[in-house]
């Protein structure tokens, strides 16, 4: 994004807003990470230890969401760029 257009002080306070949303995203992103894996993998609560296999499942779900989030993230700067230049061309003198 550009923010040459404001002044000092109102791009760092953007830039800040953007780090928070950042985060917030991220935390969300964690969370839900968390919360999936943990439903989806942990049956047992006799022992404060996960077995073998609740700890298997939890490094796939893991992996799976981590690979998932990164192809979507992908997809969406492809997608991105092609509105950008699509965007350009229009905007382009004819």
């Amino acid at each position: 994004m550009d923010f040459s257009g404001l002044s000092g002080p109102d791009q760092q306070r953007m830039q800040s807003l953007i780090e928070a949303k950042q985060m917030k995203d991220f935390m969300r992103l964690y969370a839900n990470l968390v919360d999936r894996c943990f439903h989806d993998c942990i049956h047992e609560f006799t022992s404060k230890a996960m077995s073998a296999k609740e700890s298997t499942c939890v490094e796939r779900c893991t992996d799976k969401f981590i690979k998932h989030s990164e192809r979507v993230g992908q997809r969406f700067a492809e997608q991105n760029a092609i509105l950008q230049q699509q965007q350009q061309q229009q905007q382009a003198p004819q």
